[in-house]
């Protein structure tokens, strides 16, 4: 029986990942969690890990099960006693680059929706071994299909504001942030959805994955869209699928899938598409896009400041347009930086941090 190792069992993809595993018939040889100890607790007793680990060791008494593990360490020491070949990572933020590390320096397979992992320190990560949980880069991974490109696009919802007047943008709360659109998520990558911080992000693991900088991004409101490949003949494909990532999710556990996993897209209810561009004034982030592409060494900076901004935004110390100038604020302060190995991700890290907690 194939298994796995899933970090982050109790947020959407590591909700969805279990359903997909039970569909065909994967054990979970090892379950990570947060702070959901209720919702933890029902996946133990349908899916029996033989392992749990979790963030607070002030819940380990609620934890129903006998082997229960607390901290990053013990994540670590999981992913190296495990008998799984893959292990999903679906951790939150920079936390989540270790555990990457971990598994792909074993020769494990990754199948990765950590974002964090690729843009900080793509180009310390094994390629071969990464299999990415991600609808846009799923997208472009089954349309390309070995043809020669010429560019690829990936499609933004453009957040909770993307109607908004950019004046009343301004007095925006955390709250107003979260309120997405087309669906529910987890408050860090709503927040980064509103920014745009989160499609900046996966230009760069496109880039890592396709090995191209001839990408880009544009804002195509219903979410049908998720991918297109522009192809050196000079035709465009668009990849269309429901707002579900059981499709990605099983294509990366089972390497091809042949039976329906998602209800085909009814092109008479989508009617019309609409797509818009990027732009600046309303997402500034948007202005390094360019820039990093070709300096993809300076992901580390971006998010380094983009998780301190946005808890600055949480404990309104700063406004919602305040995230992106404290974000470009460390972009020009560290641009000459450049790591040459994991200990100068992890020193370059600190110091954004330090650094974006002043300004």
């Amino acid at each position: 029986m194939k298994s796995i190792v899933l970090l982050g069992s109790t947020g959407s993809i590591g909700v969805n990942t279990l359903i997909i595993a039970k569909r065909y018939n994967i054990e979970i040889e090892a379950m990570v969690a947060g702070r959901n100890i209720e919702l933890l607790n029902r996946q133990i007793a349908q899916h029996k890990p033989k392992v749990v680990v979790i963030a607070d060791k002030a819940d380990k008494h609620k934890v129903n099960h006998s082997d229960v593990r607390c901290g990053d360490e013990a994540i670590l020491r999981v992913i190296e006693e495990s008998k799984s070949s893959m292990v999903v990572n679906a951790l939150v933020g920079y936390i989540g680059l270790a555990p990457t590390l971990k598994a792909t320096n074993l020769g494990k397979r990754v199948a990765l929706a950590n974002k964090e992992s690729l843009v900080v320190a793509g180009t310390f990560i094994d390629m071969s071994l990464i299999s990415v949980i991600d609808s846009e880069h799923f997208g472009l991974w089954y349309l390309i299909n070995e043809r020669p490109i010429s560019k690829l696009y990936i499609t933004a919802s453009g957040g909770a504001f993307r109607d908004w007047d950019i004046e009343n943008m301004k007095d925006a709360t955390f709250s107003d942030a979260l309120k997405h659109p087309n669906w529910s998520m987890g408050d860090k990558i709503t927040i980064d959805s509103a920014t745009m911080t989160n499609k900046l992000f996966e230009l760069l693991e496109a880039k890592w994955l396709f090995d191209t900088s001839n990408i880009d991004a544009i804002i195509e409101k219903k979410s049908i869209i998720h991918a297109l490949a522009e192809f050196k003949d000079g035709s465009t494909t668009a990849h269309f699928a429901g707002v579900d990532m059981k499709l990605p999710i099983a294509f990366a556990l089972m390497g091809e899938i042949t039976k329906e996993v998602l209800q085909p897209t009814n092109l008479l209810d989508i009617g019309t598409l609409e797509f818009l561009p990027i732009e600046a004034t309303r997402y500034p982030i948007w202005q390094i896009k360019e820039h990093i592409l070709n300096n993809s060494h300076l992901g580390v900076v971006v998010n380094a400041s983009n998780e301190v901004a946005i808890e600055k935004f949480k404990q309104e110390k700063c406004s919602f347009f305040g995230m992106s100038d404290i974000i470009l604020d460390a972009y020009d302060k560290f641009s000459n930086v450049k790591a040459k190995n994991i200990d100068d991700i992890m020193l370059i890290d600190k110091e954004v941090r330090a650094y974006a907690l002043t300004r």
